[in-house]
């Protein structure tokens, strides 16, 4: 990994530096996976209706598993206690799901369209994890 020569403003490093803004950052990332597998929880039918729309068997089981992956990873993340294995097994979540969810090379048109912005955003989201990850392990800032 190459280090920039360039420092960073010293606006910037204030921003980074503030004690809130790991803890902020951590909860922001998971912020939808903490919605999302509190909504499947309270509305259980619901989440097991989605996971068959997807076509994945047995539903019920596949429901069960979302919101526990979502919820412990987030937990994980959020506490910063072993954030490695929260980052990565939303990561891989995320990965698995915008695979089902979102096959934008089998799509046309408009679906086609949102599907390709979808998929290429949860991309982001699995480097975002990477980067938390090496962000605690290489030199966290707190």
């Amino acid at each position: 990994m190459t280090h920039s020569t360039v420092a960073n403003p010293g606006w910037v490093d204030s921003i980074l530096d503030w004690r809130w803004t790991w803890p902020l950052a951590r909860v922001a990332l998971t912020s939808a996976y903490v919605i999302g597998g509190l909504t499947k929880l309270f509305n259980f039918d619901a989440a097991v209706a989605e996971q068959a729309h997807f076509g994945l068997h047995p539903p019920a089981l596949f429901a069960v598993l979302t919101i526990l992956v979502e919820l412990v990873g987030s937990a994980l993340v959020i506490a910063g206690n072993l954030l490695w294995l929260g980052a990565g097994a939303l990561a891989v979540f995320t990965a698995l799901a915008t695979l089902i969810a979102h096959p934008f090379w089998n799509m046309a048109g408009h679906e086609r369209f949102l599907a390709t912005n979808a998929f290429f955003e949860h991309l982001g989201l699995i480097a975002a994890f990477a980067i938390a990850a090496l962000f605690t392990t290489r030199g966290q800032r707190h």
